[in-house]
């Protein structure tokens, strides 16, 4: 969806598939589903076809990894670089990023999820080292938000990491 935004397409002009949409216009491409397939996997059947087809557009060769084996030059560094010297964000823009690091400000946080949204939560289980107690939530936003920690993924990446180091010295998590 997002190739049918012109702005998106401008702003990415150093993305092939957008110059050539820009170019030859969308008339000339075509999007045709070569498979149904269960979400869990889409990346596996991805690479299938990126081997089987070797499409001119997508140069990501491994969809579960875009960048790998691939590294942008020196030159590119500096352009990069060079591009976001001196740009900052406004005041508006500032604030709605701190809202949504923050969470309890954002709305889209304490709005209910309507039944089957979304990803299931992730039931946890949360121990307090420091007073020996252990306490089950039904989701991570929610042991995240009842433990004053600013934002779920810290949680989420703790798990995912399998970290085993408490975190700030006193909580450890698992999954349930």
């Amino acid at each position: 969806m997002e190739y049918f935004n012109i702005n998106r397409l401008l702003k990415n002009n150093y993305m092939a598939i957008c110059c050539a949409l820009l170019k030859y216009d969308y008339s000339n491409f075509a999007i045709t589903i070569l498979e149904y397939c269960s979400p869990d996997k889409c990346l596996i059947r991805e690479k299938h076809y990126w081997d089987i087809v070797m499409p001119k557009y997508n140069i990501a060769k491994n969809p579960t990894a875009p960048m790998s084996g691939r590294t942008h030059s020196d030159d590119t560094k500096i352009i990069m670089s060079d591009a976001k010297k001196g740009k900052t964000h406004s005041n508006e823009t500032k604030i709605i990023m701190s809202d949504a690091k923050k969470g309890e400000n954002n709305p889209m946080f304490n709005k209910p999820r309507a039944e089957g949204a979304g990803r299931p939560s992730q039931a946890i289980e949360v121990t307090d080292i420091k007073n020996n107690t252990t306490t089950y939530y039904d989701s991570i936003r929610e042991a995240a938000k009842a433990l004053n920690i600013p934002h779920f993924t810290i949680i989420r990446n703790y798990i995912i990491k399998n970290q085993k180091k408490p975190y700030k010295g006193q909580y450890t998590f698992k999954k349930l």
